[in-house]
């Protein structure tokens, strides 16, 4: 029997080699090509070629390549997180209580969240940023249905600029796409630096159905796999380029452990830039419904086919022409092939928006512009009802001291009925009509208003004359086209006269209303004058052709909306300028006659500079489908 003695030495050196050998494969190989050539000496061989082969000197495996593109993404995410960090905010109850996200939009300090984490902050509340300060706040707009909410931080230095992220568009969002969610879940960044997640989008144009009493719809989201928790609701989704393509808000989660599943939804961007301008404007914003049920015509159908199975009567979707057994082909210029389609755009939009429809009957296709009706029903107060229990708060989380809300913050805070915060309104009437007064200054003109020209109808043609004088009874209109009709807006409630001339629904009664809202303004409408937000305009051809395309003439425009007596109007001016585009007068709006519902729509072309005033000089006046008359003005004579 043959004993080999190994030097004890030895042993201890080639220990640290051996732990050190699996981790460069070359080594590994050479270890055991030298166990198989010496295997002829059994055990004795095997030691040998271990102990040779460790005391090489072993050359050290050369570092892997990491793939340029690799490390381009990576540091392309780091710059984008830093780019869009100090603009996260942590939604703080008065005196640092969190209880959500949210980010700023701009410089101002407005800043989007979700509608369920203000809902028990109050009006007032507080937030913080990355910068570790503690920000006073309050609410300015909300959109209940759709859970999102707009709030204001109030600045430590007047007139110091917010940071804040740019506004992307989620409708070039793609299943597959990376994404960055970011915020403040469970609370766990005392100081608000905020929590980032990163990870693939999931779907896109999902639909969540509402939590109860027709709130918290989710319609058109974005499914995500970024991992969101409790406490990142109203935080932001970031593309690649630190683009906000969504607000997160909702996600699936275990029940007893409230253990994310893999599974979040964020509110669209798009969706939110259409009630961007209902949020400014501290209004309680409603989605909209088309006042008809659609659905799919035969189940078994290999392409789907979206009927109208019921309509309601009042809808102005009926009064444009839409009936039972219609097919609607396009919804807004999007295709419309499942009851999941056709819910996802229509829960994108606000009430009374008017959108076109393509529409099939038969071998014919049309499209026509509809006007939704609002989504919440209205609520009625019921006596003798148990008070609703209060629900449990989540304990306080101790936040970094700061000062409570201010006086200052309260004094932005107006209550209103049908707004969130009538403060902001305000604001925005007042921006608004800065724009507006390019136009000129009319406030001297209160006497006798004299317009002359041409009047051109489907069926004659000739001269035109509308004057609108003041008397001891108020305003008096007179308006001469074919034949001569008179008003008194103040003195007759007759409703066959208010709505002269015939077939106009109401041209003298507008002409009253545009001559008041140009000198008298907000002064001039008791009943209302306020901003109504974001909405589109349709500005038809003045030369009565059919338009090619709905879509085309669309204009979006700031809205504003007056009420004098018992008659509404809408008015559009181009976001751009603040240029009066046109408006409607609604002269019987909850008419029993449903035909009598429609405004009487006025559209200003060839503006003109008249006494150092721009006055239109074409004047398109339409009445439900059709055109009453283009009105030609070659002269106004507007007396002080």
């Amino acid at each position: 029997m043959i004993r080999l003695s190994i030097p004890k030495t030895v042993m201890v050196e080639a220990k640290p080699n051996l732990r050190n050998a699996p981790q460069d494969s070359t080594m590994i190989r050479s270890v055991l090509r030298l166990l198989r050539s010496w295997a002829w000496l059994g055990p004795v061989g095997a030691t040998l070629a271990l102990v040779v082969a460790v005391a090489l000197p072993w050359a050290p495996a050369a570092p892997l390549d990491v793939d340029r593109v690799v490390l381009e993404e990576q540091s392309q995410r780091i710059e984008t997180i830093k780019k869009v960090h100090p603009a996260i905010v942590a939604v703080c109850m008065q005196g640092g209580q969190g209880v959500g996200s949210g980010v700023l939009i701009d410089p101002e300090g407005y800043a989007l969240t979700n509608f369920h984490v203000v809902q028990p902050t109050g009006p007032l509340m507080q937030a913080g940023l990355a910068d570790g300060v503690l920000y006073d706040a309050v609410v300015c707009g909300i959109d209940k249905v759709g859970d999102v909410a707009l709030i204001k931080l109030l600045p430590k230095e007047k007139g110091k600029p917010f940071p804040y992220v740019k506004l992307g568009d989620s409708d070039k969002v793609r299943a597959g796409d990376w994404s960055l969610a970011m915020g403040n879940p469970f609370s766990l960044a005392m100081d608000f630096t905020p929590t980032v997640t990163f990870g693939i989008v999931s779907g896109v144009n999902r639909y969540q159905p509402p939590e109860g009493k027709g709130l918290l719809e989710y319609t058109d989201c974005i499914q995500i796999e970024t991992s969101i928790n409790p406490g990142n609701s109203g935080g932001p989704l970031f593309n690649m380029d630190g683009a906000l393509i969504g607000i997160n808000g909702r996600g699936s989660f275990e029940k007893r452990g409230r253990v994310n599943s893999g599974v979040g939804y964020a509110i669209s961007i798009n969706q939110i830039k259409n009630f961007l301008g209902h949020l400014y404007g501290g209004i309680d914003s409603d989605h909209a419904t088309l006042g008809a049920a659609i659905g799919t015509a035969n189940e078994d159908a290999p392409l789907a086919q979206m009927i109208v199975k019921q309509i309601l009567d009042e809808s102005d979707a009926y009064r444009r022409g839409l009936r039972e057994g219609d097919q609607l082909l396009e919804f807004a210029g999007r295709r419309v092939n499942s009851t999941n389609e056709y819910k996802n755009i229509l829960g994108i939009y606000p009430k009374e928006w008017r959108l076109p429809l393509t529409i099939r009957r038969g071998t014919t296709t049309r499209e026509i512009l509809v006007r939704l009706m609002g989504n919440q029903a209205q609520v009625i107060e019921k006596k003798d009802q148990p008070p609703e229990q209060p629900q449990p708060r989540p304990q306080p989380v101790p936040l970094p001291k700061g000062p409570r809300p201010s006086g200052e913050a309260a004094k932005m805070y107006e209550a209103r009925k049908g707004f969130s915060n009538w403060y902001f309104n305000v604001v925005e009437q007042k921006k608004l009509l800065e724009k507006f007064k390019n136009h000129g200054d009319f406030s001297e003109l209160c006497g006798t208003w004299t317009i002359e020209g041409q009047y051109e109808q489907p069926d004659r043609r000739g001269p035109m004359k509308i004057v609108l004088s003041e008397g001891a009874e108020g305003t008096k209109i007179t308006m001469k086209l074919n034949i001569e009709t008179s008003l008194e807006p103040l003195r007759q409630s007759d409703l066959r006269l208010q709505q002269e001339p015939i077939g106009s629904g109401g041209l003298m009664m507008a002409m009253y209303h545009y001559r008041r809202f140009l000198t008298l303004g907000a002064k001039g409408f008791e009943g209302l004058f306020a901003y109504g937000g974001y909405a589109p305009f349709y500005p038809f051809p003045i030369d009565g052709s059919e338009p090619k395309s709905l879509a085309a003439l669309r204009v979006d425009c700031d809205l504003m909306i007056t009420k004098h007596g018992s008659v509404e109007c809408r008015w559009y001016f181009a976001r751009t300028d603040g240029t009066l585009l046109g408006f409607e007068t609604y002269v019987a709006k909850d008419a029993d006659n449903l035909d009598d519902r429609d405004p009487c729509e006025v559209y200003f072309h060839d503006y003109k500079e008249v006494g150092g005033r721009k006055l239109p000089h074409t004047m398109n006046v339409r009445f439900g489908n059709k055109r009453y008359a283009l009105l030609t003005v070659t002269s106004y004579n507007l007396e002080k």
